[in-house]
């Protein structure tokens, strides 16, 4: 099976996502939703694995075979004036005791929070000089495409030292105002906590962490943040208040007052967002945004992020977006449908109060 014709085919229909799984033809993520790629026949257990391993090296088959999962990314194609056409993020893993595979397309441009239709409230993270800024929403959903947006605007702008930890690199940034270090779990060093322990040595000014998945990496990032530096992460999360609880929920309760404290002193923003799918086709984003203002500084500090909602919605000449006013305004432009904005809606009453 060509795998170089599949993955064009993913570029060529705009899909997303790919999923080679055996039994079932290669299927495809367009605008959200499965399907299989037509004219493929059923993948066998032994077309998957020669897919997969021409993808890896053999240091990486090692690790795959060892762990029974690897996340890996890959650049494909090149284009007329020398670079890739695109690139994919792959994750690796076994069900049932066969090899799949699911593979993320990356862009190769970055596209600026205008092109992205994100709200504008965004640049002003590019201004800070330090302080901890959260992209939050379910798998799929835009999480690193924003982040990228907004860490090549700081790239563009100024002349900063960009250090990004990631597992594994996704988006390969243009030449700009900064210098950019990319490094990759496994390929540039051994664990997220080396990279991070070692990440105030390297004299960023700007840090992104791909992913907080434990609380010794969200502690490194908090604590990153404190020491005068811009730092993004992102979090599987649904809302900006369920984010704060998150973090401080994944420390001992002895050690969460002192979270709260940090979390309240170096928190600057966090974005929810959900791509949601427009009519007519393609998807859209949706976004709440939270703004680190004083009041949100004390009810984060107080263990009271039940009030978070509240801040947002009564601080929106703050900047701050709540979901259901980004919700009502794709349905009042005609871009998505009130139906599907009530799906996605986490207080359906203020929704339906907004569009009438």
């Amino acid at each position: 099976m060509d795998l170089q014709k599949i993955l064009s085919l993913i570029i060529q229909n705009n899909a997303s996502d790919l999923h080679l799984i055996p039994g079932l033809p290669p299927m495809v993520r367009v605008d959200g939703e499965l399907m299989p790629l037509p004219s493929f026949p059923m993948l066998t257990r032994d077309d998957v694995e020669a897919l997969v391993y021409r993808l890896l090296t053999p240091e990486q088959k090692e690790l795959l075979l060892a762990n029974k999962e690897l996340d890996f990314s890959f650049g494909f194609g090149t284009t007329t004036a020398g670079g890739e056409i695109g690139r994919f993020r792959g994750n690796a893993y076994y069900q049932r005791g066969m090899l799949c595979a699911a593979f993320r397309f990356l862009p190769p441009v970055i596209k600026t929070v205008e092109e992205l239709n994100l709200p504008k409230v965004l640049h002003n993270f590019v201004k800070m000089k330090q302080g901890f800024i959260i992209v939050c929403g379910p798998t799929g959903h835009g999480k690193s495409t924003t982040i990228a947006s907004i860490i090549n605007e700081i790239n563009m702008q100024k002349a900063a030292h960009i250090l990004t930890i990631e597992d594994p690199i996704e988006f390969v940034y243009p030449k700009g105002k900064s210098i950019i270090s990319q490094r990759e779990m496994g390929m540039d060093t051994h664990s997220w906590a080396m990279a991070l322990r070692s990440a105030l040595r390297e004299d960023p000014d700007v840090v992104f962490v791909g992913e907080m998945r434990d609380p010794e990496t969200m502690a490194a990032a908090i604590t990153i943040a404190e020491t005068g530096h811009l730092v993004f992460s992102t979090l599987h999360t649904n809302s900006a208040a369920q984010s704060i609880d998150r973090i401080v929920d994944s420390f001992p309760a002895h050690q969460q007052p002192q979270v709260r404290i940090q979390l309240s002193s170096t928190l600057k923003g966090i974005i929810s967002q959900r791509l949601i799918p427009r009519l007519g086709g393609g998807r859209v984003v949706a976004a709440e945004v939270l703004i680190g203002t004083p009041a949100v500084a004390s009810n984060i500090r107080e263990g009271k992020t039940h009030l978070i909602d509240s801040v947002i919605q009564t601080s929106q000449e703050a900047g701050m977006i709540p979901l259901e006013a980004s919700l009502s305004q794709l349905v009042l432009s005609g871009a998505i449908t009130l139906e599907v904005a009530k799906s996605y809606a986490m207080h359906q009453e203020e929704l339906l109060r907004l569009v009438a």
